[in-house]
């Protein structure tokens, strides 16, 4: 008989800032000896690639996908894009996550055919570009989650700078006051990122004065937080230029190709295209080419009321807008034998409380909270028992 779900068998990824403690609160994840637990990997990327159990084997997903594509992954997917076109993680931050930017599918081509042309070691800590692929993301938040995305407005950036009063930023200032539009934006991002020395540091010790002064305020104690973690760091700057945002259990945003952002503090589920492409902007010891970062980016203020994405409302899913065809990403809440169909294939994670995944042959599978499974795209129709929330990562 064909079996049609596959419960997954992740890796945890033990990256320094990842918490000690959310994933045995929020899934009864056990850490015996106490690692920074920062992200499980559901998917087939080969740096971190879940298992599944096959004719009582255990074998990587990738492999049991390759065994017959158009099968697994449903005909069209297939020929568009040759492996599974996700990667879906629970990323858990307890420490800021560096500030980035991630290019678009045709700058990533064109960046990774230099480097390959160049020569240049895919392990080379100097790389920009590890393949040919956009790598869009949507977080979604399972608690309080700070982040930045996307550039403050002109106006804001502007009041901020000026309310440091720090003399060696001056003339940059002035700049963008004159040239509030995106050339002026990136003159000032591509200035900013590439102080060093001795303006640098003098520029940062009045940052940091100012954030002491004014402590109380809920924006600088941010950054002196950011700063106990990241000291000396030119990153630092990033909250006066970028976005901050607490998104509340239950919020999702978007973050699209040329548009910096990171992560600072907060447990959430991540699904993003199959890429490990990043160019670094701050809050990073790793390599910044900051004349590529700002080639790579696009300057443009995002505003605040548009970064929340508000999903499509069908029964108990709420679907979210996503604007590339790599992923898709549902939550379900409350269901009872619901009826689901698929012609991708699927990874669904149970949030806050077991579910049951069923088909009409009779086969079911139970996964307890933090849990997941890998469902192929010839499955077509199943039902889905769930009392809380689960996601649905698919295309």
């Amino acid at each position: 008989m064909t079996t049609h779900f596959y419960p997954l068998n992740n890796i945890i990824q033990d990256y320094a800032w990842g918490s000690h403690d959310a994933l045995n609160i929020l899934f009864n994840i056990a850490n015996p000896e106490n690692k920074p637990q920062a992200e499980i990997w559901m998917g087939a990327h080969p740096n971190g690639c879940s298992k599944v159990t096959v004719d009582g084997k255990e074998t990587l997903l990738s492999d049991f996908i390759a065994t017959d594509m158009a099968k697994m992954l449903g005909a069209d997917t297939a020929k568009q894009f040759g492996e599974l076109p996700y990667l879906f993680k629970v990323l858990s931050a307890e420490k800021a996550l560096s500030v980035q930017v991630h290019p678009s599918k045709a700058q990533a081509e064109e960046g990774f055919a230099k480097e390959e042309a160049a020569g240049i070691p895919l392990s080379a800590g100097f790389r920009n570009y590890k393949d040919p692929n956009h790598k869009p993301e949507l977080v979604y938040a399972l608690t309080s989650y700070t982040a930045m995305n996307g550039f403050r407005d002109y106006s804001e950036i502007l009041d901020l700078f000026r309310q440091l009063n720090i003399a060696e930023l001056s003339d940059l200032i002035s700049a963008l006051e004159a040239n509030q539009n995106e050339a002026g934006l990136s003159a000032f991002f591509e200035a900013m990122l590439s102080l060093d020395g001795e303006a640098k540091a003098t520029c940062l010790e009045q940052l940091i004065a100012f954030a002491d002064a004014n402590k109380e305020d809920a924006f600088c104690a941010l950054l002196l937080d950011l700063s106990t973690q990241y000291p000396g760091d030119i990153g630092l700057f990033s909250p006066l230029i970028l976005n901050t945002i607490t998104l509340v259990p239950g919020e999702a945003m978007f973050l699209d190709a040329c548009t910096p952002h990171a992560y600072i503090k907060g447990t959430g589920l991540e699904i993003m295209a199959n890429s490990d492409n990043v160019l670094r902007a701050g809050l990073t010891p790793k390599h910044m080419d900051v004349p590529e970062l700002t080639a790579c980016t696009r300057c443009v203020p995002m505003a605040k009321d548009t970064i929340r994405l508000q999903p499509n409302t069908e029964g108990t899913a709420q679907h979210y807008p996503i604007p590339v065809p790599d992923f898709k990403f549902s939550v379900y809440t409350g269901t009872e034998n619901q009826a689901l169909t698929t012609d991708s294939a699927e990874i669904l994670i149970a949030i806050d409380a077991p579910l049951t995944v069923a088909h009409s042959n009779g086969e079911n599978v139970t996964l307890e909270k933090g849990q997941s499974v890998f469902i192929p795209a010839y499955v077509g129709d199943y039902s889905v028992s769930c009392s809380g929330a689960f996601a649905r990562a698919y295309n």
